[in-house]
């Protein structure tokens, strides 16, 4: 009897240890299980198919506004309205001139009708984790520049991200740190540099409109977000700062509002 027991009681050990053990493996392996990076796919009209690498371990709240614009059709038909070879391409604009911003309704259901930014996530702006460089087929987020109407509106500008992205075609470190680099080119760069090289209306820096727009604007037919089961979540928005309102205030209705 007393045998039988002992057997019971290392039998149960056994058990035991081997439940532990498994539990044990199961914790290590989601503990060390890679996540994979988000992959964008862009279809631009007559051209082909650009995939892209996302990084948000280096620009979080970027990534995830880029994810639930592109998940939620927003790019679907908008333009590369702004094409400079051995420099960059430009898209995503609402408007498809470089003026147009999205909406809440754009990123969330019943978000409104109201016009939204995000903040830059780079060095100059006080976010230290984007390392990533402006490298040839590097994405990024475009953003405007007061700082030419005045030194406190710097960080207006830093902070006035929107849908609005360039893909780089050729590194550039000038703008390294100074604006929000969040991913990379992993497919169809030749697509890239086709585009970069379109005919544009023109190339003379001093004439009044047209400056590096394409005349056939090319098309993003499609952008959608691979995001392998993970939640991005929705991104943190801030208020757009108010050119129009800002010049009216400090020089008044005088000085022509762009």
């Amino acid at each position: 009897m007393k045998i039988l027991k002992n057997i019971l009681i290392i039998i149960g050990i056994i058990i035991i240890i081997g439940a532990l053990g498994y539990l044990g493996y199961g914790y290590y392996k989601k503990l060390t299980e890679e996540v994979k990076n988000p992959i964008a796919t862009m279809e631009v009209e007559n051209f082909g198919t650009i995939k892209i690498k996302l990084y948000p371990d280096m620009a979080p709240n970027t990534v995830a506004n880029f994810i639930c614009l592109a998940n939620r059709g927003f790019y679907n038909g908008k333009v590369f309205h702004r094409t400079i070879p051995d420099f960059m391409i430009q898209g995503g604009d609402k408007n498809g001139d470089g003026t147009g911003s999205p909406t809440l309704n754009d990123i969330k259901d019943n978000g409104g009708s109201e016009e939204y930014n995000i903040k830059g996530e780079f060095i100059a702006n006080g976010f230290n984790q984007n390392t990533l460089k402006h490298e040839k087929g590097v994405i990024s987020m475009a953003r405007a520049d007061y700082s030419s109407l005045s030194s406190t509106l710097t960080t207006k500008g830093y902070n006035s991200g929107g849908s609005q992205f360039f893909i780089m075609t050729e590194d550039n470190e000038s703008l390294d740190g100074l604006y929000a680099a969040f991913g990379k080119v992993i497919e169809g760069m030749d697509i890239v540099e086709q585009i970069e090289n379109v005919e544009v209306v023109t190339r003379d820096q001093n004439a009044e409109e047209g400056v590096d727009k394409p005349v056939n604007p090319p098309v993003i037919k499609s952008l959608t977000v691979d995001t392998f089961g993970v939640d991005y979540g929705v991104p943190e928005t801030v208020e757009p700062f108010d050119y129009n309102s800002w010049i009216t205030e400090n020089y008044g209705s005088a000085m022509p509002v762009e």
